[in-house]
């Protein structure tokens, strides 16, 4: 027996192929896009780009979303009004600085996939950096761009993400990771004095346009799956073991295996290896986020829109069930607590509960 499945049994979890789940790296030509833009458009940094939020979160709003959570959650925000009702934007992602480790202020990273009705134009995901101190918060775009400096919207599901240093990991579902660089956080107002048709993305007419958005943000990375069928549905950051891991499964029902695997994170945050350190069956359906933090997993388990989620604590012995909001995603730990956030229309809150 080695280690880490001696790890994985002490944990209640299966072993599982983790040769299923094996990464190579796909750069591309990924980097000379972002470069290009990066000279033509200005970076700001995290700090900067909450400073400037245009929008603002309620504290402890959108109660909706907790249904008959009981205890409540320690602390949790709601998006603003707009955010909350909107029909086409749907949180999924969860992270922060605590696992960034470099962020240099308190902040939530949260990603969204966009869901239209025809005939509106897919607009693909946007992040939104959130601050637990002000409340204030913006979004920025994610975008793919080419060498030439042409740049298109990313049409992905991004139901999970994960920060460590300044690189931004973004599941892609049937593909692998998407990763970002969050010292590339591109702002369009130092290159142009408006932000162009919000209909439009990418050049048209001499001029750069976004959907609107101020920021955008291009890809710089990619690690692509070696074989089909394993899915990227969530992301997490393990710092407890040593080396830190990138954590990601997979989202579903009882008529397939749940599976999750861990890759070890080299110093400058890119994936130590694309062969994972470990992999596990998850045991249980519906898991929207799962997270590792010192021999014990932490599971986010979803209903519907009108019914409670779950979290499953699973250590050494049978899972402990613990109340949890409708509709959680994907986890992450911040100022030693445990967050999620929810994604139904109208109960839309980043959320923090004990460990």
């Amino acid at each position: 027996m080695t280690e880490s499945e001696g790890e994985m049994e002490a944990t209640g979890l299966a072993p599982a192929d983790k040769a299923a789940y094996a990464l190579a790296r796909a750069t591309g030509t990924l980097p000379d896009g972002a470069a290009r833009l990066a000279a033509e458009i200005g970076a700001v940094g995290v700090a900067t780009v909450l400073a400037r939020g245009n929008r603002t979160a309620v504290r402890r709003g959108a109660t909706a979303a907790l249904g008959a959570m009981r205890p409540r959650p320690a602390d949790w925000y709601a998006f603003d009004v707009k955010d909350q009702d909107t029909p086409d934007w749907y949180p999924q992602g969860l992270t922060g600085d605590d696992d960034s480790g470099s962020a240099g202020v308190p902040v939530f990273v949260v990603s969204w996939y966009f869901k239209p009705e025809p005939p509106v134009t897919q607009r693909g995901v946007r992040v939104t950096f959130l601050s637990p101190r002000t409340l204030k918060y913006q979004h920025a775009l994610l975008v793919e761009a080419r060498p030439d400096g042409s740049y298109r919207p990313i049409d992905i599901h991004a139901g999970g993400i994960a920060w460590y240093g300044d690189l931004l990991y973004v599941a892609d579902t049937f593909h692998g990771l998407r990763v970002f660089d969050t010292r590339h956080i591109l702002d369009l107002r130092t290159a142009q004095k408006d932000l162009g048709d919000p209909a439009r993305i990418g050049r048209h007419g001499g001029r750069l346009h976004a959907f609107g958005y101020r920021y955008v943000i291009p890809q710089t990375d990619a690690w692509r799956l070696l074989q089909q069928g394993p899915r990227f549905s969530f992301a997490a950051i393990d710092r407890s073991t040593a080396p830190h891991a990138l954590v990601c499964g997979e989202y579903a029902d009882v008529r397939r295996d749940r599976l999750v695997a861990r890759w070890d994170l080299a110093e400058d945050g890119v994936l130590a290896d694309g062969a994972p350190r470990d992999a596990h069956v998850l045991g249980h359906p519906k898991i929207q986020g799962a997270l590792s933090r010192g021999g014990t997993w932490y599971l986010s388990q979803a209903a519907d829109s009108r019914t409670n989620g779950r979290l499953v604590v699973q250590g050494d012995g049978d899972p402990v069930i613990r109340p949890f909001p409708i509709g959680p995603e994907d986890l992450t730990v911040q100022d030693g607590r445990l967050w999620s956030v929810t994604e139904f229309r109208n109960k839309r809150v980043v959320f923090g509960v004990a460990l």
